[in-house]
């Protein structure tokens, strides 16, 4: 693993300029630039964000200075996600907790947050996603793809295994937290059987998760080098089957898994057999319930 780099910023706290149905969340943080996941699916890698040597994680200067400096000077109080862009719990923040540090001012200026992450190390900051929670809505996405540990190794070489994973999410509902499945992508050829989703929502059901969010296409963005990386990938772990999806899809964006229908359909069966929410707009409104929701979503 590459040493941590350290960039400048001059913000890490931006208020979305529309209404957000992502999970609810008002403002968005970046603490980290870049992702040493390694999992060979990543859109974030894709030329339209800009970021060079993407492999590289990169530390924002003085980042809790201005994250608490962004917090003071918002006028709404709201959700702050973190993770869309790069996971908040990569190996560097172990040593650096820099996200717990992040959680602290949340907590101290009274903000909720909506957390995505492949790392189990969001257990450490339980206690602090407690102490928020008392106050305003706290969410933690926990992307899952596959529920076959061996193959999630193949697809996302760095994160934790999803059986841990899984623990993660019944550590964080154990404890009284709103905790899920992001199920997104899911790649077509190798991730897109009904045993695959069946699986993942009995394993969820079993770990306590409250929600899974999936799209009805079940299938992967590709664009740009994000493209032609995965594609790098798939020959080296799965020969000849960039060819078939060359064949299928050629250069179309959304790619979209044949079975999609079918898919969707096990899919919600599932989730409503075990009682797991999987609607967005039911996710929220739940995560946000004795938060008061009304003001909240005027953010």
């Amino acid at each position: 693993m590459s040493p941590i780099q350290y960039i400048d910023a001059k913000t890490i706290i931006s208020e979305y300029r529309t209404e957000n149905e992502w999970f609810g969340a008002n403002y968005n943080m970046n603490i980290y630039k870049g992702c040493n996941h390694g999992c060979i699916y990543c859109d974030s890698r894709s030329e339209c964000y800009q970021v060079e040597n993407f492999d590289q994680v990169r530390a924002k200067n003085n980042a809790l200075t201005l994250i608490e400096r962004d917090l003071k000077s918002k006028t709404k109080k709201g959700v702050v996600g973190s993770g869309a862009m790069s996971d908040p719990y990569n190996p560097f923040e172990k040593e650096l907790c820099l996200t717990r540090g992040a959680l602290a001012l949340l907590h101290r200026y009274g903000f909720g947050v909506c957390l995505f992450t492949k790392s189990d190390l969001i257990l450490r900051d339980l206690d602090l996603l407690c102490e928020i929670s008392r106050h305003s809505p706290v969410l933690a996405a926990i992307t899952i793809t596959t529920s076959d540990d061996a193959l999630s190794k193949k697809l996302e070489r760095n994160v934790s295994l999803s059986s841990e994973r899984f623990k993660a999410i019944k550590g964080l509902s154990d404890a009284g937290l709103f905790a899920g499945v992001l199920l997104m992508p899911v790649l077509p050829f190798i991730e897109d059987t009904p045993e695959n989703i069946r699986s993942i929502v009995r394993m969820a059901h079993d770990h306590h998760a409250r929600f899974i969010y999936a799209t009805p296409h079940f299938g992967v963005t590709l664009r740009t080098n994000q493209r032609e990386w995965y594609y790098n990938k798939l020959d080296l772990l799965f020969p000849g089957l960039k060819e078939q999806y060359i064949k299928t899809f050629g250069n179309e964006y959304a790619c979209s898994s044949p079975r999609s229908k079918q898919l969707w359909s096990v899919f919600t069966q599932e989730c409503d057999r075990y009682g797991i929410l999987y609607r967005m707009d039911d996710i929220i409104k739940t995560t946000q319930k004795g938060y008061g929701y009304e003001q909240i979503s005027l953010f």
